[in-house]
């Protein structure tokens, strides 16, 4: 589906991006890769049989610009663009013990990540009139539950920006789609971030980490969580031309936690 695309993943060494790397690539796309540990992004560029890769703080609107001019240098274009870059931040701690700063640090870092990434793609998909910007959020944007008060608000901006730049992007061609998982528990299990943000959550429930995730699963409308197969096939899908109708909204790969 992806033949002849040049894609640019923000967060390429994580799980999720890892992910989507591999399958971008098994479609035929040009895969460069950006995050802040190089060992990782040279473990998923092996594990795609080579792709570029950098190591940029996707929160430097300077990094990430220069990174994107090099991408367009070596490869002539930039097609895709995904942000899955994941900031440690604080789950599980009720308003009244919630300090500012935790708070804040979400928000802050995240909108930021959102808007520096996607204004570094959209120069290069402006002047060729073409191009798929995808962006990741979660269920805590819909759902009102203690202890997400500075996560929930940060899925809501993640989503609102991929709103609100569909409006700025539609008439230079540019398409704008958010994804928007519940946990993927087979994450934690492959070293991600997830443990260190959940892990708190679980134990202030009084519980492990993977039964809190296994419960969370058992209520959904599938019975079950989403998979990493799952979100990658719909990156990849929504960014072919297949998915060329879609933008300006969230895709809802929950597994029906919430329903739209």
């Amino acid at each position: 589906m992806l033949e002849g695309k040049v894609a640019v993943i923000w967060g390429g060494g994580g799980v999720i991006g890892g992910a989507v790397a591999q399958r971008f690539a098994r479609e035929g796309a040009r895969v460069f890769l950006a995050g802040r540990t190089r060992a990782k992004l040279d473990a998923v560029a092996a594990s795609i049989g080579g792709a570029g890769i950098a190591v940029v703080d996707a929160l430097d609107e300077d990094a990430t610009r220069r990174y994107a001019d090099d991408v367009v240098a070596t490869a002539g274009r930039i097609d895709i663009a995904l942000n899955a870059v994941g900031i440690l931040h604080v789950q599980g701690t009720p308003f009244m013990e919630l300090s500012l700063a935790d708070y804040e640090r979400p928000i802050h870092a995240y909108a930021r990540t959102h808007f520096v990434t996607a204004k570094a793609v959209a120069r290069h998909m402006i002047a060729q009139r073409d191009g798929v910007i995808l962006s990741i959020s979660t269920p805590a944007s819909r759902k009102a539950f203690p202890g997400v008060l500075g996560f929930g608000v940060t899925c809501s901006a993640i989503e609102a920006i991929a709103r609100q730049l569909s409006g700025e992007l539609g008439p230079h061609g540019i398409r704008v789609v958010c994804l928007r998982p519940d946990a993927i528990p087979e994450t934690v299990a492959r070293g991600s971030h997830a443990r260190e943000v959940f892990g708190p959550v679980a134990e202030r429930a009084g519980m492990t980490l993977e039964a809190m995730l296994a419960g969370s699963a058992a209520g959904t409308l599938r019975g079950r969580s989403p998979t990493l197969v799952e979100l990658a096939a719909t990156a990849a899908f929504v960014a072919s031309n297949e998915g060329g109708a879609i933008t300006a909204t969230t895709l809802n790969l929950s597994c029906g936690s919430v329903v739209d």
